[in-house]
């Protein structure tokens, strides 16, 4: 197995671990959750129980002040027939009547003629009780709360009881809207921790809310579809209050268990992120240290060849003093050429090279020249004939050779011996297209960028740096790119260089 399959299986592994860790954390935090829900949701419907029994304690007071307000309405019944009986001629026993009359000292009355001037009154404000104007002012008022009870004197005379609620009833009613505010504002909205909204009987006139944002609150129909939603997550309480009809209680989980609900996926996000981060910078760092140890090792490759070729250019010259076969000096001449332009290559790795403008059709043809004769004799290498022969791009002619050589190579390899290859240029505005395609087995889809990485081989003997170190003498040294234009499997591949013209 090569490096870059063991890194494929390596990366497949920690990635199921990853997943495997993020799915039991997931897990058990929905769990925690749950556990938090089931028992927030407990806690609110013995508060919904509560706000319910509460309602019936104030129905039940309201029902006592009616009772009350009924019993004082005999009260001044009973009043208004002792003062027909003491103003009557009967003159048997009127003790009980004076009785009557004397005890009331909490109801206001007033009592006015047919033709409403007033005659006496009892428990009015003294402001009121010594002025005519104003006992006929709150007669009227007194009307407007309570029916007047007509005094049938002797005769066809009448007279008129008015009357309001007594001091301790008034002073019961104020208690009584304090108890209903309060039921509003603390049972309903302080006692639950949740987000509340509470409604009149429409469901949509808002009385009360509580934890609900200020923006949803400002748009109306933004809260009719809160409201609704509210409504959908859990029924409405509803609550009658006296005086007052139906009205509705709208509530649904508090913004905790919303939060512990994405935390989880929020937390997984930051890690996620910070672990792309540490990646990048690690991978920055790695890729950092292994360029330097392949200029490192370009540098002393270079070095270390430059001893034996000297050596073999003495040897050469000497051969050729001692009258040796001048075609076989002429052939090691050209290999030693191309051992110098070699170490001229890696001496070039891991420093700015300089791009000379160098004839594009030429290049391509002498390095197609010196591969011919050294290829399997059934591969068939051509160069196309260029539009413009004469076509000069900004080139390192040693390094870009090499970039030629491995493609060729490559696709030697993948043809097995036995295919041709055919080099073409194509001119595109300020850029160069140079293709080279080939006959052999094709690259299969999904391999169309792997090609390029480090370590990625199909060969039995290999270390997969060929088409990676074309990738890095095109991109890095002449800004250009490389990538397969097409491929079909038992068609052929080509690549497609581009340079800038």
């Amino acid at each position: 197995m090569n490096l870059y399959s063991r890194k494929q299986r390596w990366k497949l592994v920690l990635a199921l671990l990853a997943l495997a860790i993020v799915g039991a954390s997931l897990w058990y935090s929905n769990r925690i959750v749950n556990k938090v829900r089931q028992e927030e949701r407990r806690k609110v419907e013995l508060w919904a129980e509560a706000v319910r029994n509460r309602a019936q304690l104030v129905n039940y007071t309201d029902s006592l002040f009616h009772r009350l307000r009924l019993e004082e309405r005999k009260r001044v019944e009973l009043w208004a027939d002792a003062q027909v009986h003491l103003a009557s001629d009967d003159v048997n026993d009127l003790s009980f009547y004076l009785k009557v009359v004397s005890e009331n000292t909490t109801i206001p009355v007033i009592i006015t003629d047919d033709k409403g001037r007033p005659v006496a009154s009892r428990n009015v404000d003294p402001r009121v009780e010594h002025d005519s104007d104003s006992l006929r002012a709150e007669a009227a008022r007194m009307d407007a709360a309570h029916e007047p009870i007509p005094i049938t004197l002797y005769g066809s005379r009448r007279q008129y009881l008015h009357y309001k609620d007594s001091h301790i009833v008034t002073e019961l009613e104020q208690v009584m809207d304090n108890i209903i505010r309060s039921f509003i504002s603390e049972t309903v909205m302080n006692t639950a921790a949740v987000p509340v909204i509470y409604t009149d009987s429409t469901r949509a006139r808002v009385i009360e809310h509580s934890n609900i944002d200020p923006e949803v609150m400002a748009d109306s129909m933004l809260l009719r579809a809160r409201i609704l939603a509210m409504g959908q997550a859990n029924p409405p309480i509803e609550v009658s209050l006296a005086g007052r009809g139906r009205h509705y209680i709208f509530y649904e989980e508090s913004r905790v268990i919303t939060q512990l609900r994405y935390f989880p996926y929020v937390q997984l996000i930051i890690i996620g992120l910070f672990l792309l981060v540490s990646y990048a910078l690690f991978s920055l760092f790695r890729n950092a240290e292994q360029n330097q140890v392949w200029v490192g090792m370009a540098k002393e490759t270079a070095h270390q060849l430059g001893t034996p070729l000297s050596s073999l250019m003495a040897w050469m010259e000497l051969l050729k003093e001692n009258g040796a076969d001048p075609a076989a000096v002429g052939e090691m001449r050209k290999d030693v050429a191309r051992l110098e332009t070699i170490t001229e290559r890696f001496s070039k790795i891991g420093s700015a090279p300089d791009l000379v403008p160098e004839n594009l059709d030429r290049t391509l043809r002498e390095t197609v020249q010196y591969l011919r004769p050294r290829m399997p004799s059934r591969v068939k290498i051509d160069v196309a004939p260029p539009h413009n022969p004469d076509l000069a791009v900004p080139l390192n002619r040693a390094l870009f050779s090499w970039v030629l050589e491995n493609l060729i190579r490559n696709a030697v390899d993948a043809m097995e011996g036995e295919g041709s290859i055919t080099i073409g240029t194509e001119q595109d505005g300020n850029k160069v297209h140079v293709d080279v395609t080939d006959t052999g087995k094709g690259i299969p889809a999904s391999k169309a960028k792997t090609v390029f990485r480090p370590g990625y081989t199909t060969k039995k003997r290999g270390w997969g740096l060929g088409l990676s170190l074309t990738k890095r003498i095109m991109e890095s040294y002449h800004k250009g790119k490389i990538f397969v234009k097409r491929s079909a499997p038992g068609k052929g591949t080509t690549f497609r260089i581009t340079l800038r013209g």
